[in-house]
């Protein structure tokens, strides 16, 4: 994994500093959760995490990043473009290949979405559209994991589930999560970003959501 360190990053957005001055250190095997209001600056952080990691990252952006002509499928086969020929991706667009047919069914079936494997994009609900992109960048199998709020569509019982799969299948991740008891549960370090500072940095197993919530 790209060893990601940030010292004294900051961020602008139309003339307004967003992000920083920040210095912050994702270390190789941890599960590291964002937390912290709407706004304070964690999609900013994740997508400037996502632009120094470059292709051994697997990216999944809060709006999802879907292509709603396509079906579920081909939203999850794009997660492997950079691993194939042009004239490969493009034979899948019109007659997919047996392996990546039987792969993707798979992936689908770990997510509850087999049965949606030809459905296009556009059809799915807030919570199936999300899976999709947890699909697609599963099937990236990247090292590092980045997400922003991906399990925000999903209900308890499937949140759980997906967190699971997610801190099993990538060794490394940085998550923004609005669910301190997700947050707490899954991840092994919390970094609480408030007006676009490092607020609060500490071992999920030191802290209580109590410790979390000032940030709120």
């Amino acid at each position: 994994m790209p060893e990601i360190r940030f010292d004294g990053l900051t961020a602008s957005f139309a003339g307004k500093q967003v992000v920083g001055p920040l210095s912050l250190h994702i270390r190789d095997g941890e599960h590291v959760a964002l937390v912290g209001k709407s706004g304070a600056g964690k999609s900013t952080l994740i997508r400037l995490m996502y632009q120094h990691a470059e292709q051994q990252a697997s990216l999944i952006p809060q709006d999802l990043g879907l292509v709603n002509a396509l079906p579920v499928f081909h939203n999850v086969f794009m997660g492997q473009l950079h691993e194939h020929s042009l004239w490969y991706n493009t034979w899948t667009l019109l007659r997919p290949f047996k392996t990546d047919r039987k792969a993707i069914a798979a992936l689908l079936g770990q997510l509850g979405m087999e049965e949606k494997q030809w459905t296009p994009a556009a059809s799915l609900s807030g919570g199936q559209r999300q899976r999709v992109a947890i699909g697609r960048a599963l099937y990236r199998q990247a090292p590092l994991l980045l997400a922003d709020e991906p399990i925000s569509a999903l209900d308890g019982l499937l949140a759980h589930q997906v967190m699971e799969h997610l801190v099993e299948q990538f060794p490394t991740s940085v998550v923004a999560l609005h669910d301190v008891d997700m947050a707490l549960k899954y991840c092994d370090r919390i970094v609480g970003i408030k007006d676009g500072l490092v607020a609060l940095d500490a071992p999920a197993a030191e802290l209580t959501p109590a410790d979390i919530m000032t940030l709120y």
